[in-house]
C-alpha cells in the first residue's frame, strides 16, 4: 500500500530529533530554519516539478514553467511570513533541449525573481540519456521579517480561519499563473499576529487538516462563507473544486476573533480576505451548510503518493 504524504513526511521527521537551538524549525513545515549565527537564520524551502504532474509541456510554454517553478517556492517564503533572498535551480532535460529553450525557460524564472527582488545565484543542468520527463526544482531561501516565521502548529481554539483570495479552478490556467502573496503576508504579519499559517497548494481541505493535525485542534468551516473562484463555478461541483483541487497558492492562515475583525477592518489591498471558519477543540474537521447542518469534512485534496 502506498504511504500518504503527510504520514511518510511525519515519519522523516521523527527519525532524528534536531536541535532546535541550531535548527529553530525542521522538517513538516513549508520551510526549515537554521541559525548561522547568534543572531542570525535563514530558512530554505526546496520544490521539484515535473512535467505530466505540476504541468503539461504540451500545453505550457517554457517561459510559463519557469515562472511557476520559481513562483511556487516564492508561495513559500509567503506561507510563513518571511522575505526571499536568493535561488538556485537545478533542471533535468529530456534529450535534444536546445539552448533556447533554456533561454525561454530561464526568462520564467527570472520574471518571477525580478516581482520579489530574489535573484538566481546558481544551480545545476543535467540530462537524460534516454526518454525521460523535463523536471526542475528550485532551492529558494528567506529570511525573517519583523515578525517570527508563521508555523503550521500554532493554530488556536476559538481562532477565525481566513484565506486570501479565491479557491478552485486552477488547471482552468491559475496554476501557471498565480501571484505567491508574499507582499499580503508580510502586511498581515505586520497588522495582527498569526497564530498558523501555510499556502494551499493541495486544496483547502487538505491543507487545513495539517494546520489542525499539527496543532492538535479541529475546524468547522462555513459553506457560504468559502470565496469560490469563477474557474472553480465551471465546474461541475463548485463546492468541492475549492475545496479539493489545490494549487490555489493563496494563503489560509488562523487568528484570534478581535485580531481578524481588525484585519479586515482595516485591509486595503487588492487581494481581498475571507473568513471562513473557525478552529475548535473537536477532533476533524467539519462543513457547515447554509441550512446549519454540519457534515464531516475530510481532506480530499490533492497527496503525491495517490494512485
Amino acid at each position: 500500500m502506498s504511504p500518504r504524504e503527510d504520514d511518510i513526511t511525519t515519519w522523516f521527521g521523527q527519525q532524528r530529533r534536531l536541535d532546535p537551538t541550531a535548527f529553530p524549525i525542521g522538517i513538516g513545515d513549508d520551510m526549515a530554519e537554521m541559525r548561522v549565527g547568534q543572531d542570525a537564520t535563514v530558512l530554505v524551502t526546496t520544490d521539484m516539478l515535473l512535467d505530466g504532474t505540476h504541468f503539461d509541456l504540451k500545453a505550457a510554454t517554457l517561459e510559463q514553467v519557469g515562472y511557476k517553478a520559481m513562483a511556487t517556492s516564492l508561495s513559500d517564503c509567503a506561507a510563513m511570513a518571511t522575505i526571499p533572498l536568493a535561488a538556485v535551480v537545478a533542471v533535468a532535460l529530456p534529450p535534444g533541449f536546445n539552448t533556447q529553450q533554456l533561454k525561454d525557460l530561464h526568462a520564467g524564472i527570472i520574471h518571477a525573481a525580478d516581482k520579489y527582488n530574489c535573484p538566481l545565484v546558481g544551480g545545476d543542468i543535467t540530462s537524460w540519456s534516454d526518454r525521460h520527463p523535463f523536471a526542475v526544482n528550485v532551492t529558494m531561501f528567506s529570511r525573517r521579517a519583523e515578525n517570527a516565521p508563521v508555523r503550521r502548529d500554532g493554530a488556536k481554539v476559538g481562532d477565525a480561519i481566513c484565506v486570501t483570495g479565491s479557491l478552485g479552478g486552477s488547471l482552468h490556467g491559475k496554476h501557471l499563473t498565480f501571484e505567491p502573496r508574499v507582499d499580503e503576508a508580510l502586511k498581515i504579519a505586520r497588522t495582527v499576529t498569526v497564530h498558523a499559517m501555510m499556502d494551499i497548494t493541495d486544496g483547502l481541505s487538505t491543507d487545513l487538516n495539517r494546520i489542525c493535525r499539527q496543532s492538535d485542534v479541529g475546524a468547522v468551516l462555513d459553506a457560504a462563507a468559502i470565496p469560490i473562484s469563477d474557474d472553480a463555478r465551471k465546474c461541475d461541483d463548485a463546492m468541492k473544486a475549492a475545496l479539493n483541487d489545490g494549487e490555489d497558492f493563496e494563503l489560509l492562515f488562523t487568528i484570534s476573533p478581535e485580531h481578524c475583525e481588525r484585519l479586515l477592518r482595516a485591509w486595503e489591498g487588492v487581494v481581498p480576505i475571507t473568513e471562513i471558519g473557525r478552529v475548535t477543540d473537536a477532533t476533524g474537521m467539519q462543513l457547515r451548510m447554509a441550512n446549519g447542518q454540519l457534515l464531516a469534512l475530510s481532506p480530499e485534496g490533492y497527496d503525491h503518493f495517490a494512485s
